[in-house]
Parts: structure tokens; sequence; C-alpha cells
């Protein structure tokens, strides 16, 4: 299975593309760890990558579609992947369609892990006093669920007209989320 995983920040988002992965027996591919694998291996695109991170900037789209292009050809991909952290812009949407037409394949799902506010800001704000993460305020992961809201609904909208959203609770234990995508997965 093809599918794209999407969620507000702090919905258990990475924690449930690992275990989806491994029941699927698919590659979790997350743009953060595509991030951090091409700046260790020191490749082209990672090396550009890093002058806009070390800059404080966004890394562009280009650079992005180009490492995600990249690591979807690999050979452990070719069965399937969960994708965790794109596209995250319409932009991206467009390019992933490119991308997978470019292998002849397609989306199977893309699954959004929906999940209360309040509780997901309570879970930040523990998660942020557990790590020392200072500058994660309450009024900084409020803006960023705003900024995740307004960003993800086009994608929401798009992939729904599509047929392949499906939209999952994150809130309860892990298990039980896990059961619960694992059942929209058809699994």
């Amino acid at each position: 299975m093809r599918i794209v995983l999407m969620g507000p920040p702090g919905a258990g988002k990475g924690t449930q593309a690992v275990k989806i992965a491994e029941g699927l027996g698919v590659p979790h591919i997350s743009t953060g760890e595509i991030f951090r694998a091409n700046l260790a291996a020191g490749t082209p695109l990672g090396v550009e990558a890093k002058r806009y991170m070390e800059a404080g900037e966004y890394v562009p789209d280009e650079v992005t579609n180009s490492m995600v292009a990249a690591r979807v050809a690999e050979p452990d991909a070719a069965q399937g992947f969960i994708l965790d952290g794109y596209p995250r812009t319409l932009a991206q949407v467009g390019e992933l369609d490119s991308i997978l037409q470019g292998l002849d394949t397609a989306l199977d799902k893309v699954v959004e892990i929906t999940a209360n506010t309040d509780e997901v800001v309570a879970r930040l704000l523990n998660r942020a006093k557990e790590q020392g993460r200072a500058d994660d305020t309450e009024e900084v992961i409020r803006r960023r669920m705003d900024v995740y809201a307004e960003q993800t609904e086009p994608l929401v909208n798009v992939y729904s007209e599509r047929g392949l959203l499906v939209k999952v609770d994150g809130m309860g234990s892990m298990d039980e989320v896990t059961a619960r995508l694992l059942a929209a997965l058809g699994r």
C-alpha cells in the first residue's frame, strides 16, 4: 500500500506511522528522516538543504521534492510506503502525483489522524516539560495547530474529492489508535 499519513502536531502520527509500516511490511518515509539521512551522507541535496536550515529558512519545495522522489524510488519502497510529513502544500500534492506517475503507481489511501485540540495541547505541553523544550509554550503549540489546519485543509479537500481520504480518531491508547488505523486500511 502507498499511504500518506497526515495529522496535527502531537496526534501521534510518527509513532503510528512506524507501527503501521511494520504491520504492512513497508517503509515509513518521514521527510525529517530523509533530511537527516541526506545531511549525514553529505549528498548534494543534503548540502543544499543544510544551507537553508542553518539560515533558519524552510528548505525549498524543489529540494524536498527531489529527496522524496529519490526515496520513494528506492527498492524497499517498490511494494509500498507510508509518507509522513509530505505533502504539506497543494504544490507538493501535484509533485507527488508526478513522482508516482513516473513510477507508474498511485496512492492507495490518505489517512488523516484527527485529535481533540485541547487534549493534544496538553499532551505537547507535557512532552515539552519532560524534554525540557522551554520554547513549546501553549501559545506556540496552539499557533502550530492553527498553521497545520490552515495548510492541510486544502489537501484534505483534494484527497477527499479523489475518494482517497480516511479520517481516524487519534485519541485513546496507542494500541486503540493502531487498531483503528489498520481497520481503516482494511487490515
